[in-house]
């Protein structure tokens, strides 16, 4: 017997119970733990995850949690996908695995403990596949669950790289597909987008947000169609129920890609139609009944007879949203320079050579300032000089006596830095001051607590009448974090504390390393809110004391041609976004504001222009439906297992809604007929009924409507024995 279950991920850690580590990252201390290695079989670090899990545990119990105390807790999770790190670590990494496994079976959940990717998880924990499809997994005992614990709903963002979409015919496809097969769980990764606020992004180099082409996107609205489409596969799976749980099923060829997966028992028939053809449609024959099926889908038919849903076929409605500002008065900012390598706070440390920067700052900052002053005597010459530096990364900004010469930056799949500049120096003493700033903490890999960041050397001056000096083993001076950090000018009682520069154009002066503050009000209405930083460059932002998190306004690079559905899916298949900031808007919550006069501080590494900063309202600028006339319905369906099918109520309906707050205000495009096109490009076909607009105009003042898809409704049949659609395209507008 199979149960069917679904969960939802919300945001960036599951809601089972889990011991990973990539949520955020494990803590920077851990990695200063005398002679520990992450997670491999090494006793100071079991130690450390054994006291953190049994910690967890004990707190799941003191609540009566678990579904065995009668709480909701029903599946928990130690490690996180530790089979490719397992494999690199060799006889230590079983042993690790094997030592998780007995320690968390042990703390008497008295739920079952999964581990994903976990091919050799010992009995009785239950190995899971994550993946794009899971069709082809199968769990290593047949007294196991063939369990998803992570259907990818799209793919992270990193900075400087493209918007990653994973389209829902594909997804719908290979959860169908998984079902089809006997998969008795799925668990979406990520159904609800979110944001990595603070400094939580790791990598290094995740952008803050985390929407990850959810079907909620980082701000809780339903993306469509990709919502609404898997709310329509869960409704006709849930219809296969009785007899997907009674029985396994039987694989019939119904050509050479395709084939039929049928649960026959006394409750019930439910079959599947699959087509893997990626490149054309598929006539097939089943139970002596003609079907059409589209290229790479699945139909379903919860009586064996009638389809209610194809993966590939979108009855939905897609909507397209916007970032909009209300025309609200602009922003009255406020500047304080950031000193260039401080000394006002006393330094850490002043030592010879260079050192690393996680062991200097301890994650207590993003920032790190590496200082030296070497004198020299060699300007006589009129040379050009210039310096070489050598970082692990993440960032670098290079200052020469108070003037910044130059940045660089590492990237996700490269963190390191190898920079080389002109400078500006002066006879005498001069002050070579390096910012090293950090983007995230890594957080996958093997043996990553020995990862280095900062600068490590060489740093060269180039030019010289001698030829080059290596400064690597000069005395250096070190700060950690910044003055304004030591100020706690991104705090409320901190951005009092100091003189803030003031005047209209102070935003206009791109100053590089300075703090911006200014005040304002929380907009009517119930829109999610964001800060549009399209006019800035690279730093963080606090609002009220809280911080949003980092942003940059790094470019997207990649390959943003056109994608279709069909054909298996890779994270680097359907990209957006070539040419354009990889995140220009920055998600604020509600909860985080107060009527008025709530306080914004930006910390600017580059220079940017702090007028343009917007607050912006995220809604639906516009709806659209592509629905054929007998589009698969559920309700059809029902309509005829009751015994009373009328031709007429297998027509469907176009159905459109905007957000709550909106109406429809327009028409954009309507036609019922042979339309071509998408949402935002629709075009009449050969074949238009003349009365599409009025039809559909009916909708205008409304905030949800149906039309229903028949020739009567639209004055006559424009095209008979031609199967007609209706393609529209509606503007959401506030008001009701």
């Amino acid at each position: 017997m199979r149960v069917i279950c679904f969960r939802l991920s919300l945001d960036l850690c599951d809601l089972c119970l889990s011991t990973c580590n990539l949520c955020s990252g494990f803590p920077v201390w851990l990695k200063y733990v005398p002679g520990i290695s992450f997670r491999t079989d090494n006793e100071p670090f079991k130690a450390a995850m054994q006291g953190f899990t049994e910690k967890i545990v004990g707190m799941m119990k003191s609540e009566e949690l678990f579904a065995s105390q009668g709480g909701p807790i029903i599946l928990s999770q130690i490690e996180n996908e530790y089979g490719p790190e397992e494999k690199e670590f060799g006889a230590a990494g079983k042993s690790y695995s094997d030592w998780a496994a007995k320690m968390a079976v042990g703390l008497d959940t008295g739920v079952p403990w999964v581990m994903c990717k976990q091919e050799d998880a010992p009995d009785p924990v239950i190995n899971a596949c994550n993946g794009f499809y899971c069709d082809a997994f199968t769990p290593n005992s047949p007294s196991k669950p063939t369990m998803w614990t992570e259907a990818w709903t799209g793919w992270f963002t990193e900075f400087g790289g493209t918007i990653r979409k994973r389209p829902v015919e594909d997804l719908s496809f290979a959860v169908a597909r998984f079902v089809q097969k006997g998969g008795s769980f799925i668990n979406y990764y990520m159904y609800h987008g979110g944001t990595n606020f603070g400094r939580t992004a790791g990598g290094p180099f995740i952008t803050t947000s985390y929407d990850y082409d959810a079907p909620l996107d980082e701000y809780g609205l339903a993306r469509e169609p990709k919502y609404g489409h898997l709310k329509e596969l869960h409704r006709a799976i849930k219809l296969c129920e009785p007899a997907l749980v009674s029985v396994d099923p039987t694989v019939t060829s119904l050509g050479s890609m395709q084939e039929a997966h049928v649960y026959r028992s006394p409750s019930g028939c439910a079959a599947f139609l699959a087509n893997y053809n990626s490149n054309s449609h598929a006539k097939v024959v089943f139970d002596n009944e003609h079907y059409s099926l589209p290229p790479w889908s699945i139909s379903i038919l919860p009586d064996c007879r009638t389809v209610v849903y194809n993966t590939a076929t979108v009855g939905v409605q897609t909507s397209q949203m916007q970032m909009w500002s209300n025309g609200a008065s602009s922003m009255m900012w406020e500047r304080y320079d950031e000193e260039v390598g401080s000394l006002a706070a006393a330094p850490l440390l002043t030592t010879t050579g260079l050192l690393e920067q996680l062991n200097v700052t301890r994650d207590t900052s993003d920032y790190l300032w590496y200082m030296t002053s070497p004198s020299e005597k060699f300007l006589q010459g009129g040379k050009p000089l210039s310096l070489s530096v050598q970082s692990a990364g993440h960032a670098l900004h290079i200052f020469i006596n108070g003037q910044l010469q130059g940045s660089a930056s590492g990237t996700r799949e490269d963190k390191r830095i190898s920079y080389k500049g002109n400078v500006n120096l002066r006879a005498g003493t001069n002050e070579i001051s390096l910012l090293s700033v950090a983007c995230g903490l890594p957080n996958i890999g093997v043996h990553y607590e020995t990862w280095n960041t900062g600068v490590n050397g060489p740093v060269v001056l180039h030019g010289l009448d001698e030829g080059s000096r290596d400064l690597t083993w000069q005395t250096w001076t070190y700060q950690v974090g910044l003055k304004g950090e030591q100020m706690n000018l991104n705090s409320l009682e901190g951005a009092s504390s100091v003189e803030w520069m003031q005047g209209s154009l102070i935003a206009q002066n791109q100053m590089p390393l300075a703090w911006y503050r200014a005040y304002f009000d929380t907009p009517s209405g119930d829109e999610p809110l964001a800060l549009d930083m399209g006019s800035m460059g690279k730093g963080q932002i606090w609002i009220n004391g809280q911080s949003i998190g980092r942003y940059s306004l790094a470019y997207a690079t990649g390959d943003c041609k056109d994608y279709s559905y069909t054909g298996s899916f890779r994270a680097t298949k359907c990209q957006a976004g070539c040419g354009q900031p990889t995140q220009r808007w920055y998600h604020v919550p509600k909860s985080w504001l107060q009527p008025s006069r709530n306080l914004l501080v930006v910390f600017e590494e580059l220079g940017g222009d702090t007028s343009k900063i917007s607050l912006v309202k995220r809604s639906v600028s516009s709806v659209c439906a592509d629905v054929s006339e007998f589009h698969p319905s559920i309700k059809n369906w029902q309509t005829e297992s009751s015994g009373e099918a009328k031709p007429e109520l297998r027509r469907s309906k176009v159905h459109l809604r905007c957000a709550p707050g909106q109406s429809i205000s327009a028409i954009k495009f309507a036609s019922f007929g042979t339309p071509s096109g998408t949402c935002g490009s629709f075009e009449q076909g050969e074949c238009h009924s003349t009365k599409s607009q009025t039809v559909l105009e009916k909708c205008i003042g409304k905030q949800r409507c149906a039309v229903a898809i028949s020739p009567d409704n639209f004055g006559g049949d424009p095209c008979p024995n031609v199967m007609k659609r209706v393609a529209v395209e509606a503007v959401c507008s506030p008001g009701t």
